[in-house]
């Protein structure tokens, strides 16, 4: 009975989610150069000195959406209060989109003084604002934090060279989501669809079609995250080692591109044109399955008519790349310390006993805000293991963070949206008939002139 209210109370919570971290909308950061590994904060720098809470400072924190981030700052802030009577902090409400226009109207003045001491940023843009202003945020590469606990690629969003600079929060694993009610009518399981590659995927996918009328997959035409999914879980980018364009001779992205191609012109993924559209090709039941960031699972769960019909499971991975997996990630967001923050060594302590190392942390916020942990050791609680009746019974919680422990880390860009439109347009063309070598050049030729910009 115990397991049934801990599961009840997680469902109605992830309906809250979506907002946090979905959506494919693109980030409004701002370009720059390649950060100096060595920089550490700036003034903040100077501003450790030692204080580890009960000091009289008062935090200021931004973030964004009342039911995700906030609430869970909020959870933090009381837990902390709990050990620490004297502590003080302020959430303040703000978009993920002011958070970046003020750092960079900060970043133009040369003046941090109207920064708060704790930001929340996107992991998919925060690079570009490192590149751009490396003194602008603290080093936390001494903050306490046992790294290993956090996924490789999570730490890899926030860091230059071996320094760390964010805080990992909430998590982007990806995962295959299926509605099991219409690959019973076609004679599959969710096993049939489990650590397959994308060539079986397709094949089960045509076959879907020909029997319900359904797709297996939507995605947008020209921001969807499916094409770049597929390249990341094969531990490739669309940038070398340096930083550079890489698409045209990349073995990776070209099997990505095939694959991908086929199964638009055979009917297993259907382009919508916008991202209403993909969230209603779910809901409405055009299609039967979902490869997405785990944080979808907020909008399927608002859809109650459909609960105990979605299992997940991995997605598929690549044929014919031997570095393919059946992990990757798709959004999710950090905190950061500002080079504006008067008592760092008070910012850093709060951050390493709540997001930083703190499972009864991560068990408060699971029932009050759907948000998944990447904390890997979260994985082993009770409230994680609990199954969720939504997805007929599965434990989905320890399983996406299960997952997250497994996706390969990649060449990252700081032009991760403008990377995925140059990609997307190539797609588009090649369906319509244009030569994928050619599309494929135009997408790097675009996208080395969005990187100069």
């Amino acid at each position: 009975m115990k397991k049934k209210v801990i599961s009840m109370l997680l469902a109605g919570a992830m309906v809250l989610s979506l907002a946090a971290c979905g959506g494919s909308g693109d980030s409004g950061s701002a370009g720059g150069a390649a950060a100096d590994s060595g920089s550490s904060g700036g003034a903040a720098a100077a501003a450790d000195s030692g204080s580890s809470g009960g000091s009289g400072t008062k935090l200021t924190i931004w973030t964004w959406d009342q039911s995700f981030n906030i609430a869970a700052m909020n959870t933090a802030i009381e837990m902390y209060k709990a050990d620490h009577p004297d502590f003080d902090a302020e959430v303040i409400e703000t978009p993920s989109e002011d958070c970046e226009t003020k750092l960079t109207t900060c970043a133009n003045s040369g003046d941090y003084s109207t920064m708060a001491d704790i930001v929340l940023m996107q992991d998919n843009s925060y690079q570009k604002f490192l590149a751009s202003y490396p003194d602008a945020f603290t080093d936390l590469s001494d903050i306490g934090i046992d790294w290993s606990q956090f996924p490789e690629l999570k730490q890899s969003y926030s860091m230059v060279g071996d320094q760390h600079f964010g805080v990992p929060f909430d998590n982007g694993a990806v995962i295959g989501c299926y509605r099991t009610d219409i690959l019973e009518e076609a004679g599959y399981t969710i096993d049939d669809l489990t650590d397959i590659t994308w060539t079986r995927f397709m094949e089960i996918g045509q076959d879907v079609y020909a029997k319900t009328g359904k797709y297996l997959l939507s995605s947008e035409a020209s921001g969807g995250d499916t094409l770049l999914m597929m390249i990341f879980s094969c531990g490739a980018g669309v940038v070398d080692a340096d930083g550079n364009p890489y698409i045209v001779d990349n073995e990776a992205v070209k099997a990505c591109v095939d694959i991908y191609v086929q199964m638009i012109k055979n009917n297993v993924v259907l382009l919508v044109n916008s991202w209403d559209d993909y969230i209603k090709s779910i809901t409405t039941g055009q299609t039967a399955g979902i490869v997405n960031g785990n944080w979808i699972t907020g909008t399927l769960m608002s859809t109650e008519d459909q609960a105990g019909k979605w299992e997940i499971t991995t997605m598929p991975r690549v044929d014919g790349v031997a570095t393919a997996t059946n992990y990757a990630n798709n959004g999710g967001s950090s905190w950061y310390i500002t080079s504006n923050c008067k008592d760092v060594a008070l910012a850093k302590d709060f951050l390493l006993n709540t997001f930083g190392n703190n499972t009864d942390f991560y068990d408060a916020i699971l029932p009050t805000t759907g948000a998944i942990a990447c904390y890997l050791p979260a994985a082993e609680t009770e409230a994680y293991n609990a199954p969720s009746e939504y997805f007929n019974g599965q434990p989905i919680f320890a399983t996406i963070v299960e997952y997250s422990g497994h996706i390969p880390a990649y060449n990252r860009t700081p032009y991760h949206y403008e990377s995925r439109t140059a990609l997307n347009t190539a797609v588009q063309q090649i369906v319509d008939g244009a030569d994928p070598a050619t599309a494929l050049q135009e997408a790097q030729d675009t996208l080395a002139f969005n990187m100069g910009q």
